[in-house]
């Protein structure tokens, strides 16, 4: 008896033979038209209330990519006495008029030591900024660093690091070479690159210094400085990522780019390798942005209220922008019930809302001043071919 073939045919079933009960609405003048004005009164109020609780949010932007060029140079320049002059408008972005913030920049040199020789130092400028805060900001507040023209997601980039690597784990030079980091997984005398990859190597390395106000009013201090704390700035699940590293000293090196912090291009006792399970500014850079212009949060205080004031606040300026035509700035803003600061929601809401309205309105018209009978097979698609091809002969 030959074998019974399999049979290939789907079960008869009403999922598998296509007999699901379906239903098609039939789109008439009174189901179209109310449902045009619906949408557009749900959405348009929906779009201001969106709108609102954005411009509630106060923010302060301040462009300090030119902060090292266009301030004067001070007389003195060992005296650290910097020379102020107003920020131009072009570079300020604030829900404050530019009059009241008033925003200053100038200058002061810091020495760093050079890599090659740690005895010895260069010269970088520091920016120094202050603006006048007009009103109480209450908290939370955030800051935050702004690039723009940083391409992040970058298929190349965003691939280049090892997960091994940064939970902790004394990963191979091998495996390193074999995986994503290259060329920041081991150096030319093999020392494995901690942390690897191009990620790791381009993090922003500028510190903003905590904000002081000056002459603070009913305060023993002369200054008060309002402090931006870096704990409970990352992502909980991207906190699980990271650990203290199980290499030694003498296995690794810090990337090339970390010079600022590791002039000697080594890790030490005295400068060990930082503990990346700790170091929340660290696993905020490695989340990668989606798109060019981007910004990203350097620490924020949710117990304090920011006071009323003239405000001074230090950059110590390393990152390299210029160098790709991006821009760099810093970032106060307070948060709304929706979050940050962003109109283009509400905006959208308020302009589908609006276009809904527009056209129910003309559609309505049209149905009135002239009306269309429902199936109407004059319409059809045959019978006006027909009458055409009799009117042409």
């Amino acid at each position: 008896m030959a074998p019974e073939t399999k049979s290939r045919k789907p079960a008869n079933t009403a999922f598998k033979q296509q007999r699901l009960k379906a239903w098609q609405p039939i789109l008439t003048p009174k189901t179209v038209l109310p449902t045009f004005f619906i949408v557009g009164i749900i959405f348009a109020p929906l779009g201001g209330l969106l709108l609102f609780a954005s411009n509630n949010v106060n923010e302060i932007q301040i462009d300090y990519t030119f902060c090292d060029q266009k301030p004067p140079v001070p007389t003195d320049i060992e005296a650290q006495n910097a020379i102020f002059q107003p920020v131009s408008s072009d570079y300020v972005t604030s829900g404050f008029s530019y009059s009241d913030l008033n925003p200053q920049w100038g200058r002061i040199v810091k020495q760093l030591p050079i890599e090659d020789d740690p005895t010895q130092t260069r010269k970088i400028w520091n920016c120094l900024i202050q603006f006048n805060l007009p009103q109480n900001l209450k908290p939370p507040v955030f800051m935050y660093y702004r690039l723009t023209n940083f391409y992040q997601n970058h298929r190349r980039y965003v691939k280049s690091f090892d997960a091994n690597q940064l939970k902790g784990e004394a990963v191979p030079a091998a495996t390193l070479k074999a995986g994503n980091c290259k060329p920041m997984d081991v150096d030319a005398d093999g020392k494995i690159i901690y942390p690897c990859g191009l990620i790791a190597n381009s993090q922003f390395n500028d510190t903003l210094f905590d904000p002081v106000l000056l002459n603070s009013p009913g305060s023993d201090a002369q200054n008060e400085t309002y402090e931006f704390s870096p704990k409970g700035i990352a992502w909980p699940s991207d906190k699980e990522k990271y650990g203290k590293t199980k290499y030694t000293l003498d296995q690794i090196r810090p990337p090339f780019d970390w010079v600022e912090r590791f002039p000697n291009g080594s890790y030490t006792d005295q400068f060990p390798p930082p503990d990346l399970g700790e170091d929340e500014r660290f696993q905020v850079w490695m989340r990668t942005a989606g798109l060019p212009d981007f910004r990203k949060l350097w620490g924020k205080n949710e117990k304090d209220t920011m006071k009323m004031g003239q405000y001074q606040i230090e950059i110590e300026y390393l990152f390299p922008v210029t160098k790709y035509g991006g821009t760099k700035s810093l970032v106060i803003s307070t948060v709304s019930f929706l979050g940050g600061k962003n109109s283009f929601l509400g905006w959208a809401y308020i302009i589908v809302g609006v276009i809904c309205v527009v056209l129910g309105f003309l559609f309505t018209l049209r149905h009135l001043y002239k009306p269309r009978k429902l199936g109407d097979h004059t319409y059809l698609s045959w019978n006006n071919s027909g009458q055409n091809n009799g009117g042409n002969n």
